[in-house]
């Protein structure tokens, strides 16, 4: 294979895509123009990140566009503005934040003045942003009295997002997010296109039996991680007994070792 497919870093262009992620992905796209506020939610394992690194690979492919990713969501106000002067290349100082309000959106609108489209702010795991520094953006991003939007932000979180910005502190925030993907567990169908696209895509649509497929799939209950995670367990044991093919007597052999119940010891 040209690469282990189920594993987290594979080629951007192997990933899985689903209709309803990129009729959202070009929704964004079209957004950028007009700035303005996106939001993907969804449990863990639900593609979240697939998701992220699909979005991020279409806007830099777009001409002018700027993206920018926070690495730190937990960040207090004061790193949140360091941060974003390292994202954008504007210098800050530390006790003036006013100064640094001032130079980002400077910075910000004369991209937009030479080229039409506005910077791309990405927050994963935004449920564990502060709720100061979720209202400075909100107001870091807007210009003539709200009427104008000096970025493109998109959200990325579990479900406890949503209930964060219903709170009366972040409602303005939250009754601004324009584009919404929520990502629920998948279909079985959805999960054996994803297993089928990614053996393709790696070059060997045949290393798995379809018996072995049905099974992993129905085991995955839903939850791209967990097919993922065992799929690729399955194939470290194969290519370590140099396996041409795995079946279903591999995942019995590999599985069931590890609910086998412990012997009990009995009391004399």
């Amino acid at each position: 294979m040209k690469f282990n497919p189920f594993r987290p870093d594979i080629p951007r262009e192997a990933l899985f895509t689903t209709p309803a992620v990129d009729a959202f992905l070009r929704r964004v796209e079209l957004g950028i123009a007009d700035g303005g506020f996106a939001m993907i939610t969804g449990d863990p394992g639900t593609s979240k990140s697939v998701v992220l690194r699909l979005l991020d690979g279409r806007l830099r492919a777009q001409p002018n566009v700027v993206v920018g990713t926070l690495e730190r969501p937990q960040s207090r106000t004061a790193d949140f503005y360091r941060e974003l002067s390292d994202l954008f290349g504007v210098t800050l100082s530390a006790h003036n934040r006013w100064a640094g309000f001032k130079a980002l959106r400077a910075r910000w609108s004369e991209h937009i003045a030479s080229t039409l489209v506005r910077p791309v702010l990405i927050l994963d795991e935004a449920q564990e942003v502060p709720t100061p520094v979720l209202s400075e953006l909100r107001l870091l991003a807007s210009k003539d009295l709200d009427s104008k939007q000096l970025l493109c932000i998109v959200f990325a979180g579990d479900g406890r997002l949503p209930e964060r910005f219903r709170a009366p502190e972040l409602l303005p925030l939250g009754s601004r997010i324009r584009r919404r993907l929520v990502l629920e567990y998948a279909s079985r169908d959805e999960l054996s296109a994803c297993l089928d696209h990614l053996l393709d895509a790696a070059g060997n649509p045949s290393l798995m039996t379809n018996e072995l497929k049905a099974t992993l799939v129905d085991h995955a209950a839903g939850n791209y991680r967990v097919l993922m995670n065992l799929a690729d367990e399955l194939l470290t044991v194969a290519a370590d007994r140099d396996l041409p093919r795995l079946d279903e007597k591999l995942y019995l052999e590999v599985f069931s070792q590890s609910v086998r119940p412990k012997p009990t010891t009995r009391k004399r």
